[in-house]
């Protein structure tokens, strides 16, 4: 049964850095497609991030491009979520999300089959 566990979050200064990761407790994750999403209280989970061994090219939010970069390492251990450049409008609860396959419409929630617990990112002075 599939686990994903993030973590990273916290507490940093607008214009900081942070590094989310994410396993699927510690063992490899099979599926071709992972990605990163965010939710504000009172929104709806927003599309952050996602990554496809089949597609390579990493699809990316508008808000996000050129600040957040998606990686996943080789064994397939670990999915990270490199953030720069942070605002407070960063300032969310992050999920890492999994699925077997990809899909076209992966920045809807709801093809994605597979979730963590999510970890709390605050941007704030």
């Amino acid at each position: 049964q599939v686990q994903l566990v993030e973590s990273g979050g916290g507490l940093v200064q607008p214009g900081g850095s942070l590094r989310l990761t994410c396993s699927d407790s510690g063992r490899t994750f099979d599926g071709d497609a992972v990605a990163w999403f965010r939710q504000s209280p009172g929104k709806d989970r927003e599309f952050v991030a996602a990554h496809s061994w089949s597609r390579r090219t990493p699809k990316y939010a508008d808000s996000v491009k050129g600040r957040f970069s998606i990686s996943r390492d080789r064994a397939g251990n670990t999915i990270s979520l490199q953030m720069n450049n942070l605002t407070p409008d960063d300032t969310a609860v992050y999920y890492c999300a999994g699925r077997t396959n990809w899909h076209v419409t992966y920045a809807n929630y709801r093809v994605w089959d597979h979730w963590g617990q999510g970890t709390q990112v605050t941007v704030s002075a």
